[in-house]
C-alpha cells in the first residue's frame, strides 16, 4: 500500500433519502443509511499526510529529544498504568528530571488490555499523565501496539522482575492469543479508536506510534511462544490499525518505526513489513543502536521519503551508540532522537540484552546498557547529563 486509503468515488454525494412527503421513513432503510455513513466516516475519515503537511508540522516543533519512558516503579506498561499501581507523584518527580535535561518528548507505551479493563479509568489516567507532561513542557509519543517480549500479557498484579535479566516482564500488545484470533480484532479496533479519538485534538500529544517492531520474533527470549505465522498476521493487521487510528481524525501524525537495517543500495529490496511501515506513516521513524556513522547513513537513506525523521530508539553504550556520539549527528541531520531508557528501575534495562542468556544475578555489567538516572535521580554518568543539557540548550532560541 503506497498511500493511505483515499475517499471513494462519489463520496460527497448525498444518500437517497425518501421524499419529504412520505408518511414515515422506513426504519430498515434508516438504519442502513446510518450504518453506511458510519462506515464511510470511520474508513475514509482521513488520509495519510502529504510530505508537505508532515514537514509543515515538523517545522513547528522544537528539537524532539527525549527517552522511552517507564517509571522506576513499573516493570511493564500494565504496571505503569493500572489503577492500583499508577503513581502520578513518582511520574511528576521523574519528568522533572527530564525537563531539567531539556527534553521535549517521551515515548510511552499503552496496552489494549488496559482499555478492555476500564476504558474510562484508562482515559482519565492518560489525561492525568498528559497534565503532568504539560507541566514539564513534554509532549509524549504514545505507542499503541508492541510485538516485543512476553506474548502472554495478563491484567492484575505483575510478577516481580526476574533477577539479573533485561526487561524481564515487558509484555506484548496484543498478546499471542488475541493476535491469533480474528474475533478479538473488533476489541482492538475499539481500543485504537477509543484512545486516539479521546485525544485526537489534544495539543499535549505529540503523535501516535501505531506498532513497535511489528515483526520482532523475540528469538533470544520468548521466541517459541510467539505464533509461527506472527509476521503474516501482523502484516495484515498493521494497515487496519493505521486505518482505525486515522478514523479518529487525529490532529497528530501517525508512524511506525522500521527497526531492521534498511538497504543501502538504490533499488535494493525493502522487507515487506518495513515497506508497509514506511508507506503508511505520516512521519518516518526508525530504531538504530549502531555507532554514529551507521546511524548517519540510515538517516541519509530515509531522507528519500522527504518526510520528517525521528529515531525512536537508540543508545546502547557497549555497542557504540552513545549520547555523545549520536546526538550531534541527529542535531546536524535535524532528526528527532528518543533514546531507550530513562530511569533504572524494575525494567532492569541497564542490563544488556544478553542477560537473557547470562543473567547478572551476582554481578553488575561493566557498563550500563540503557538508562540515564539511578532510581534516586542520580545520573549514571554526570558527564552525559551535562552533555545532553549542553547540546539541547544550544538548540533553544
Amino acid at each position: 500500500m503506497s498511500e493511505a486509503i483515499g475517499a471513494p468515488p462519489g463520496r460527497s454525494k448525498r444518500l437517497p433519502f425518501p421524499a419529504p412527503h412520505a408518511k414515515i421513513m422506513d426504519m430498515k432503510f434508516f438504519r442502513a443509511a446510518v450504518f453506511a455513513l458510519a462506515f464511510l466516516s470511520s474508513t475514509y475519515a482521513a488520509e495519510r499526510w502529504t510530505p508537505e503537511q508532515a514537514n509543515s508540522w515538523y517545522a513547528k516543533q522544537p528539537w524532539l529529544i527525549g527517552s522511552n519512558y517507564l517509571p522506576a516503579y513499573a516493570s511493564n506498561e500494565l504496571e505503569m498504568w493500572q489503577a492500583e499501581t499508577f503513581d502520578p507523584k513518582r511520574i511528576d518527580l521523574e519528568l522533572g528530571w527530564a525537563q531539567n535535561l531539556g527534553m521535549t518528548t517521551m515515548r510511552v507505551f499503552l496496552h489494549d488490555l488496559l482499555w478492555k479493563q476500564d476504558p474510562d479509568g484508562f482515559k482519565k489516567r492518560i489525561d492525568t499523565f498528559l497534565s503532568i507532561c504539560q507541566k514539564h513542557h513534554i509532549r509524549p509519543l504514545f505507542v499503541l501496539f508492541d510485538s516485543c517480549w512476553d506474548p502472554d500479557p495478563k491484567l492484575g498484579p505483575q510478577p516481580a522482575p526476574r533477577p539479573g535479566i533485561h526487561n524481564s516482564r515487558w509484555v506484548q500488545s496484543p498478546g499471542a492469543k488475541a493476535l491469533d484470533d480474528p474475533g478479538e480484532y473488533p476489541r482492538l479496533e475499539a481500543y485504537v479508536k477509543g484512545v486516539v479519538g479521546a485525544f485526537a485534538s489534544d495539543d499535549r500529544v505529540l503523535g501516535w506510534d501505531i506498532w513497535n517492531e511489528p515483526d520482532n520474533h523475540n528469538n533470544s527470549s520468548y521466541g517459541p511462544q510467539d505464533p509461527k505465522d506472527k509476521t503474516e498476521r501482523v502484516l495484515k493487521l498493521l494497515p487496519q490499525a493505521f486505518a482505525w487510528a486515522r478514523a479518529a481524525n487525529p490532529s497528530q501524525p501517525l508512524t511506525s518505526g522500521v527497526w531492521h537495517d534498511v538497504p543501502a543500495a538504490p533499488g535494493a529490496e525493502i522487507p515487506p513489513m518495513a515497506k508497509e511501515q514506511l508507506d503508511l506513516s505520516d512521519i518516518v521513524s526508525f530504531h538504530n543502536y549502531d555507532p554514529p556513522a551507521k546511524f548517519d547513513s540510515e538517516v541519509v537513506w530515509l531522507d528519500r521519503y522527504h518526510r520528517p525523521v525521528i529515531c525512536t530508539e537508540y543508545m546502547a553504550r557497549p555497542q557504540g551508540s552513545t549520547f555523545q556520539g549520536i546526538l550531534p549527528v541527529a542535531k546536524k541531520d535535524h532528526v528527532g532522537a528518543i533514546n531507550w531508557g530513562f530511569v533504572a528501575g524494575k525494567s532492569q534495562t541497564y542490563l544488556p540484552w544478553d542477560s537473557w542468556q547470562h543473567p547478572y544475578t551476582d554481578r553488575q555489567p561493566p557498563v550500563w546498557f540503557h538508562d540515564i538516572f539511578r532510581e534516586n535521580g542520580t545520573p549514571y554518568r554526570p558527564a552525559e547529563v551535562q552533555f545532553i543539557k549542553q547540546i539541547d540548550g544550544a538548540t533553544k532560541q
